[in-house]
């Protein structure tokens, strides 16, 4: 295990560090201490490394990542695994707002909670959130899944496309154009493989599923004096 302390080194050579692994080695597992809420901890990385970050964050770590595991020892500012590609971000504590925005891929997992736009402008990320979520989560969500072990704020899923959102427990309002989905059998199978990657004990028949009624994103003749 190799082991950085951003008390005796900069965060700019951290990063760097962790870049430099997109070449062949075998310095695969990594141990950061004292990130005293840092930002852009472990941003783009792009090998398929472990990286452990003893503490909380601050804003954008893990963002677009690609391959790499950062399981974050605490808890996460703004923007956690923003535009992530692949791999996988765990958060054991919470989360601020915007976790997982405009992801394409990946893996996100919350333990703790999330505030506010969880998911926003999501584009084929799977995130995964133990707790609770706040308002205007998967705002503009494309594509992708966002399972909520607890319940949801206001106004969730306002304006999505395609993307899945499973919720076990109360919504307090939806966004404008989702509403409730029936649970097929194609759909539990998706979220029982999901709550088993996130470690969760859940089962998929406890969820309701939410997505587009697909009213919003259709042009249509009858309203053109609108535009």
């Amino acid at each position: 295990m190799q082991s950085f302390d951003l008390a005796a080194s900069s965060l700019r050579e951290l990063n760097a560090t962790l870049h430099a692994q997109k070449a062949l080695t075998n310095q695969t597992v990594w141990n950061i201490v004292n990130p005293k809420g840092s930002h852009a901890i472990a941003v783009g990385l792009d090998a398929p490394i472990e990286v452990t970050v003893n503490g909380s964050t601050g804003y954008y770590c893990g963002g677009m990542n690609k391959q790499a595991t950062i399981i974050i020892k605490g808890s996460a500012g703004p923007g956690v695994a923003e535009n992530m590609m692949s791999g996988t971000v765990i958060v054991e504590g919470d989360a601020s707002q915007y976790a997982g925005a405009t992801g394409n891929g990946g893996l996100l997992v919350i333990k703790g909670n999330a505030s506010s736009r969880c998911g926003i402008s999501m584009k084929g990320i799977n995130i995964i959130v133990h707790g609770n979520i706040g308002h205007m989560s998967a705002f503009m969500a494309q594509s992708g899944n966002l399972v909520v072990l607890g319940d949801a704020g206001d106004a969730l899923g306002d304006s999505l496309y395609e993307a899945r959102l499973f919720v076990r427990g109360t919504v307090k309002s939806l966004g404008a154009d989702c509403i409730e989905k029936e649970m097929r059998p194609e759909h539990l199978a998706i979220l029982k493989d999901l709550l088993a990657q996130a470690g969760a004990d859940a089962k998929p028949e406890e969820f309701k599923r939410y997505g587009s009624a697909r009213q919003l994103y259709n042009f249509n003749i009858d309203n053109a004096s609108a535009y």
